[in-house]
């Protein structure tokens, strides 16, 4: 089966469950999937009964779609995504998003846990993404173009919306949390980066970094969805902490920032 019929498979099978049209679409990363607890009358939609979705095998990922409203704001929320690590195509990795894109989203809020590049960083911080690096080796929109996810030549200049991180600076100042931001760069994983892959990327220019979140960006991007990215620093990377990096690590210290990570998307969201 091709991408866009699984694609349109699955967003056939939602719209047979729920009875209203997305706004905002929600993609929550390692340890921060609590937010989903916060939407009010929620239809919850497991992976594994969505036809074509992949099944996320990653703790921290609970592997449910989640519809309902969040500050007075249709959402649909991904508890979990999908990682090339996991072994997935990259058209399995944005699956989501381009479901979420057919049901109707306009802005999507992308999140993850991230290793602090930038040594003004500490772990807790929450960094809005400024910018990205992608050392993925991937790109969702190769291939066959789909004039339904968009053009096949698109502007990625300001892939994070400017608007966007201008609200979230007021929002971090009204809630009196140190504001960070940041250029976000992705590996493909699952092993952690080495002290001179570290090294390279601080040369760069790149303030964190992670295994996720830019495939995802991209192909909102193609379908002209306007992003908003965050990052949770769970640990400092390779050679900026001498302490060996663990995935346990990431979960403990995202459950720890979730509070504040909570407030500050909520309150986006009410705002829009």
């Amino acid at each position: 089966m091709s991408h866009i019929e699984d694609v349109k498979k699955a967003v056939e099978y939602i719209k047979r469950k729920i009875n209203f049209r997305p706004e905002v679409g929600i993609v929550l990363g390692s340890g921060l999937g609590d937010l989903a607890y916060e939407i009010e009358n929620k239809t919850v939609l497991s992976y594994a009964d969505i036809p074509g979705f992949p099944v996320s095998t990653v703790k921290g990922h609970a592997g449910n779609l989640i519809f309902g409203q969040l500050k007075g704001k249709n959402v649909v929320a991904m508890q979990g995504r999908f990682h090339l690590y996991e072994g997935y195509p990259i058209s399995k990795v944005v699956l989501g998003v381009r479901v979420m894109g057919l049901l109707g989203i306009k802005i999507l809020f992308v999140t993850n846990a991230a290793g602090g590049i930038n040594k003004s960083f500490a772990p807790g911080d929450l960094m809005v993404i400024r910018d990205h690096i992608n050392f993925s080796g991937e790109n969702p929109a190769i291939g066959e173009e789909n004039l339904q996810f968009g053009p096949r030549f698109f502007d990625m200049t300001y892939a994070y919306d400017q608007q966007l991180i201008q609200m979230a600076k007021k929002v971090y100042e009204e809630n009196t949390i140190p504001y960070r931001e940041g250029v976000y760069a992705c590996f493909k994983g699952p092993s952690y980066e080495t002290p001179a892959e570290i090294n390279m990327l601080s040369i760069m220019g790149a303030d964190a970094v992670g295994m996720s979140t830019v495939p995802e960006v991209i192909a909102a991007r193609q379908m002209d969805i306007r992003v908003f990215g965050m990052s949770c620093i769970t640990n400092m990377a390779a050679g900026i902490s001498k302490d060996r990096l663990s995935h346990q690590e990431v979960v403990e210290t995202s459950n720890k920032a979730k509070a504040s990570f909570i407030k500050i998307i909520t309150d986006m969201i009410g705002k829009l």
